[in-house]
């Protein structure tokens, strides 16, 4: 099971560096990786669809945002929201809604109410260590080793071989994700992959980012 002082520990030892005892412990390194922390979190949760950070609501429409281009009913995304991953006028998800927009803070439709799977970076969800498959445990790892690598050992050879381990455990970690999904259909209407939005009316072309 992940926890923080985990995360730091396995970061510190993958740039050569002493574990720490704990999380208060006065040590350079530790208030390096506090700086670097909770966007790293975020930064992680955005690189796939995470099938242990879905959720799924049901959003209603509110009545006192105008829609934009032209459709009827707006909704509110929920402020745990980081990237979209399914979209239906279906509770059951059997049909995927192909004319929506993605934007901001809204996602706008012709009908309501609006069913929506999403990665939640909520305690229970996204950001509880607890559910984290241990392949999505060791990409945060190396991502935290190579955001505080070069602030604390001067090394740029070393952090540049740290990002492409990141960039190799993401692989995997998205890999092994993925084996562990029903068959679903993808966001094919306009979709984001981080805050903000923007209209892909051509479908999905099975990309992640």
């Amino acid at each position: 099971m992940a926890t923080r002082l985990g995360l730091y520990n396995a970061a510190c030892r993958l740039i050569g560096d002493q574990s720490l005892g704990s999380l208060t412990e006065d040590a350079e390194r530790r208030r390096t990786l506090d700086q670097v922390y909770s966007d790293a979190l975020i930064y992680a949760l955005e690189q796939g669809y995470w099938n242990f950070a879905k959720r799924t609501i049901e959003a209603s429409d509110v009545p006192s945002v105008v829609p934009v281009f032209g459709f009827q009913y707006a909704f509110t995304k929920p402020d745990d929201w980081v990237r979209t991953m399914m979209v239906s006028g279906d509770a059951r998800f059997g049909t995927p809604l192909r004319e929506y927009e993605d934007e901001h803070q809204y996602w706008y439709a012709n009908v309501t109410p609006l069913y929506v799977g999403y990665v939640s970076k909520d305690p229970s969800y996204g950001l509880d260590l607890a559910q984290w498959p241990m392949t999505f445990t060791r990409f945060v790892e190396a991502h935290l080793a190579a955001e505080i690598c070069e602030r604390t050992s001067q090394n740029a050879a070393k952090h540049d071989l740290l990002r492409k381990m990141e960039r190799a455990r993401l692989m995997d970690a998205r890999s092994k994700d993925a084996m562990n999904e029903p068959t679903r259909f993808p966001p094919s209407g306009s979709w984001t992959s981080s805050r903000g939005g923007r209209s892909n009316r051509s479908g999905w072309n099975g990309s992640l980012i």
